[in-house]
């Protein structure tokens, strides 16, 4: 029986990319992942085909395309600070570059819809810039370009939910009432599992959409009559981006950043004009309120398999440090003994964030997020996926988890926007008297202005860090282990 032609695919650590890599396996076909960070998709998969490599650097991606025969390509910048078309448009041309000199027989690439036509957003512009920029390879493209995704963890959805719960009266800008075409999850990735069975000779791009061209206000009146809450809205003539995504961010998982550059695109129609897709493809997509129901299905509490903060690029491209001096690490460390057990102790470090909070000075923390977002970072809303559980690359408020040894050690590190590289890890360790617990903070400063910072909160160190520690203590002694 010959052997089924290899797959590879990009972005699998993040929302649409996860769910795919899921679906393509439970089908049995040979994937291999390219990805930034492989411990994210190998922990509980050791077995996966990953190899790390970034599209921005292209000595990585040989090794990636050998034997493939159909790529997908789900990467773009959105997150990133500054030009993230210049990052789009190299990553792209550096993925086409490696696939035809590797033979790679078809690509699949996930784009935004709009007309070419219009004047779209910087966002939209650059989707469909990655595209044509594929296609100039000569390798066969199949671009889908789809509007707002409707899922639990999507990022347009859990605008809408959080939106929605926490405000029964809103005032609205008038980019929620532009029309769009939202599409489900399920169906967008009905059309890219569909896409491997289509000839080369008919890829093209396709642009796809839901059953209903819609509103965001009137999606989030179909959420709120499915949730049974009352929802008033008052609309004014004038709120810019800039302070739409402001506020976006104290309300929703969003920070500015990206709310920013989301509202910037959804003022744009993004409905299908050219319905061709329904005739190559046997998926028929769903209305807005079934895609809703369906997300729905998922419980606010309850883990979801992949969220749009999954991907790297949510917080901003890992900036470059070549070039730059740092200056000798510096490090808080703090220890404490406790009559808990190890795993009483680690429950509860594996735990903190997100509703639990930090333990000790919530609303310093909470006032550390407020600044993050404003100064353009991630700030304190994206929370954490569960409650109780961490896994590597999980988000956790203005932190990743960087890695984490059940029972024994958890390593974060930091997001938010800082003058330099930090850390936060906690250790547990056996003792006579029940359980050591160290915790260490540690800074790698970007030259005087690093430093300057590290010792100008330094006072707040003593406050944060031992209320935390002691805190994280007290907790365990309530622990059933």
């Amino acid at each position: 029986m010959p052997t089924a032609p290899r797959i590879l695919l990009t972005g699998a650590t993040g929302y649409v990319g996860g769910r795919l890599l899921r679906t393509l396996e439970a089908r049995d076909h040979q994937v291999r992942c390219l990805t930034r960070r492989p411990e994210v998709l190998t922990q509980d998969h050791p077995a996966r085909d990953v190899v790390r490599g970034d599209v921005l650097e292209p000595s990585t991606l040989d090794a990636a395309m050998r034997d493939v025969d159909t790529a997908y390509y789900l990467v773009h910048s959105m997150g990133a600070p500054g030009s993230f078309e210049e990052a789009d448009r190299q990553g792209a041309a550096n993925f086409a570059a490696a696939a035809k000199a590797a033979g790679v027989g078809r690509l699949i690439y996930l784009g935004g819809l709009g007309r070419e036509d219009e004047d779209l957003s910087p966002h939209l512009r650059s989707r469909q810039e990655v595209g044509r920029i594929l296609r100039e390879s000569g390798i066969p493209v199949l671009e889908f370009r789809a509007s707002i995704v409707i899922g639990a963890g999507s990022l347009s959805f859990e605008m809408i939910r959080s939106l929605v719960e926490r405000l029964p009266f809103m005032i609205t800008p008038k980019w929620v009432r532009v029309p769009a075409q939202p599409i489900a999850i399920d169906d967008l990735l009905d059309y890219l599992m569909s896409a491997l069975d289509l000839p080369a000779s008919a890829y093209r791009v396709y642009e796809i959409g839901g059953a209903d061209q819609v509103s965001y206000a009137e999606i989030m009146k179909i959420y709120a009559r499915l949730r049974g809450r009352r929802l008033r809205m008052l609309a004014v003539p004038v709120l810019t981006p800039y302070v739409s995504s402001l506020w976006l961010g104290l309300i929703t998982p969003l920070y500015a950043r990206i709310g920013r550059k989301l509202i910037e695109s959804i003022v744009h129609t993004t409905v299908v004009h050219d319905d061709v897709a329904l005739r190559m493809f046997a998926v028929r997509p769903m209305g807005v309120e079934e895609a809703v129901k369906r997300a729905l299905g998922v419980a606010p509490g309850e883990p979801i398999v992949t969220r749009w903060t999954d991907a790297v690029s949510s917080a901003r491209v890992p900036p470059s440090w070549d070039g730059i001096q740092f200056g000798a690490r510096l490090t808080d460390a703090r220890s404490i003994t406790v009559s808990a057990t190890p795993s009483a102790v680690f429950k509860c470090i594996e735990r903190i964030g997100g509703d639990t909070g930090w333990y000790a000075w919530n609303w310093l923390w909470r006032l550390r997020g407020l600044l993050d977002l404003l100064s353009g970072g991630v700030g304190m809303r994206r929370g954490r996926p569960s409650p109780e559980t961490l896994r590597v690359g999980d988000t956790l408020d203005f932190w990743r988890v960087e890695s984490i040894e059940p029972g024994r050690r958890l390593r974060l590190s930091a997001e938010m926007r800082l003058p330099g590289r930090a850390w936060l890890e906690f250790e547990v360790v056996p003792a006579a008297a029940g359980t050591l617990i160290r915790q260490t903070a540690t800074f790698d400063p970007e030259g005087v202005l690093g430093k300057a910072y590290w010792y100008a909160i330094s006072p707040l160190h003593h406050l944060v860090f031992g209320g935390m520690l002691r805190g994280i203590a007290r907790a365990a002694l309530t622990v059933t282990a």
